[in-house]
């Protein structure tokens, strides 16, 4: 189920009053919330439901298993590792088999991968709920918490529909608790949850859906633009895949509020960064962190040679890449990250910029405008492999923008409408910029009634008119 679809608009308002209704039975109420998530997930295809049931049940056994071991002995180690074999086997076959196999008849086959694929269809939001399962059962391994014995909250723990499909990605130390006491309405958080809903219904739906119109046109045709139009595609691009992931996590964290339940900050104005360091710090945060504390620190992290300095950090990048998805272009796309974060980390400037830019001042200086614009313009050529959909195609696509470079202005047809999408980008950069310090970017409202409620009317008028005739994705919903 979409959140800008018909059915999530019925499927909401029942879902919060009957939540809230059950609000005196713990239990009842989260048993509700994992039978409200099956029907949210399940929308797409029941079948998958097996599936999230199957991992859910495989990582609270684990943890039970991993409690009744002495602590961080032999097979409490062996629990977790077999618990995690089993989630990144399903992963694996659902997401990677068929890379894997089109790969190797590639390079010793000839291409012909007859009789070697397989017809699945990736589950929506395998990656994320099978990561947030994985941490459970590896935080209880380490001690930095109990295994749960209640399944239910556990089981609404992993499958909480808010964030289900495409994150935040949450860690058990967090969310699980709070399914394990009761939750209690509180009028504020559930107004600040719709408000900030609405921002993200208007940044994926104004801001990054209008991108799209354009970007998809020219990525499907670059040959027939000049280089200032595959730039500004590029550009586009890099507003579209910011406005639609950061537009999901504001919804689910808005949506989640109405129920009582905090989630994690997944962005935090990560195209005001200073450096490529800082921008990583900024987006995707529960994943950038997930793979952190996991994958990163166990491997030593920066507290070892130079040598194993630079290996972690490309393993770190790659993985992430792969994690988004089955094509070498996801790879390409970390090792161009890697590149560019590791001079920072082996300097020792990675973590240069930790406070907000110009935290005491309403405007950045030069100097800040320029590392931002660069940093900017860096991420948006990244965002090129991550678009592509091969190799060869973004190869084609930089080649393209540096030879037609000087052959004109940016060339983009129905400019009405562009310029009604530069009016939505601009309102996103400003409101983005005077809220930077804030928990989310739409928070400072002002104090008169008819004001507030005039921006409110406005950007539901501005969703109402860039909303286009079909329901389109999120972008992350494929990983």
């Amino acid at each position: 189920m979409l959140f800008n679809s018909i059915e999530f608009l019925v499927f909401l308002p029942i879902t919060f009053i009957l939540y809230w209704l059950l609000h005196r039975n713990l239990r009842w109420q989260n048993l509700f919330v994992v039978a409200a998530s099956y029907v949210f997930y399940g929308w797409w295809d029941w079948k998958f439901l097996l599936l999230i049931a199957f991992t859910t049940l495989c990582s609270y056994a684990s943890g039970r298993m991993i409690a009744s071991c002495a602590e961080k002995s032999a097979k409490a180690k062996a629990v977790m590792w077999t618990n995690i074999a089993i989630n990144l086997l399903i992963l694996g076959v659902f997401k990677y088999y068929n890379f894997f196999a089109q790969s190797f008849a590639d390079a010793f086959l000839g291409g012909n991968a007859d009789g070697m694929l397989l017809h699945l269809v990736l589950p929506v939001g395998i990656s994320f709920y099978t990561f947030q399962a994985l941490s459970y059962s590896i935080d209880v391994y380490r001690g930095t918490m109990h295994a749960t014995r209640d399944v239910v909250a556990f089981t609404a723990y992993v499958s909480f529909f808010p964030q289900l499909v495409a994150g935040p990605i949450e860690r058990a130390t967090s969310l699980l608790p709070q399914f394990e006491h009761k939750r209690h309405f509180d009028y504020r958080t559930a107004v600040d949850g719709l408000r900030q809903m609405l921002w993200g219904f208007f940044k994926k739906m104004v801001v990054a859906d209008s991108c799209a119109l354009y970007v998809d046109e020219i990525f499907a045709h670059p040959d027939w633009y000049n280089g200032a139009t595959l730039l500004t595609a590029a550009v586009l691009f890099t507003i579209q895949i910011y406005g639609d992931f950061s537009g999901y996590s504001d919804i689910a964290i808005g949506c989640a509020k109405l129920f009582g339940i905090r989630l994690r900050r997944n962005f935090n104005v990560p195209y005001f960064s200073r450096d490529i360091a800082e921008f990583w710090r900024r987006w995707h945060i529960s994943l950038t962190t997930w793979f952190r504390d996991y994958i990163y620190i166990p491997l030593g992290g920066s507290r070892v040679p130079k040598g194993r300095v630079v290996l972690n950090t490309f393993v770190i990048f790659l993985v992430s890449g792969m994690w988004h998805g089955a094509n070498w272009t996801f790879l390409a796309w970390g090792a161009y990250h890697a590149v560019l974060f590791l001079p920072l980390i082996l300097l020792g400037k990675n973590r240069k910029y930790t406070n907000v830019v110009a935290a005491e001042r309403k405007l950045p200086t030069i100097k800040e405008l320029g590392q931002m614009v660069l940093t900017f313009l860096l991420a948006a050529m990244g965002w090129v492999l991550f678009r592509a959909n091969s190799i060869e195609q973004a190869m084609e696509y930089y080649r393209l923008m540096v030879v037609n470079f000087g052959h004109g202005g940016p060339n983009i047809t129905a400019p009405i409408d562009l310029w009604l999408l530069i009016v939505g980008i601009a309102l996103l950069t400003v409101v983005e910029w005077c809220n930077r310090h804030e928990e989310h970017e739409f928070v400072r409202q002002p104090r008169n009634r008819f004001l507030r409620w005039g921006l409110y009317i406005v950007l539901i008028f501005m969703i109402g008119a860039f909303m286009v005739t079909n329901e389109m994705p999120f972008i992350y919903f494929q990983f």
